[in-house]
């Protein structure tokens, strides 16, 4: 997700942990467990760089 979003909008874009999902809650758990990841693990804002993201996600944290 942050690959696409980086190449057609340049590193500056941002991202919210809701790209990860379709637009409707078919996988509640699964939407939940990310929003933890996001906000209460991480204390990240709404919207994050999707670089930052991105190097978060493969770093494993």
């Amino acid at each position: 997700m942050c690959d696409t979003k980086i190449a057609k909008k340049g590193d500056g874009v941002g991202l919210s942990f809701y790209a990860f999902f379709a637009n409707k809650n078919d996988d509640p758990e699964a939407l939940l467990e990310a929003a933890t990841w996001w906000i209460e693990t991480h204390k990240l804002d709404h919207f994050e760089k999707a670089t930052r993201i991105r190097a978060m996600i493969l770093s494993d944290l």
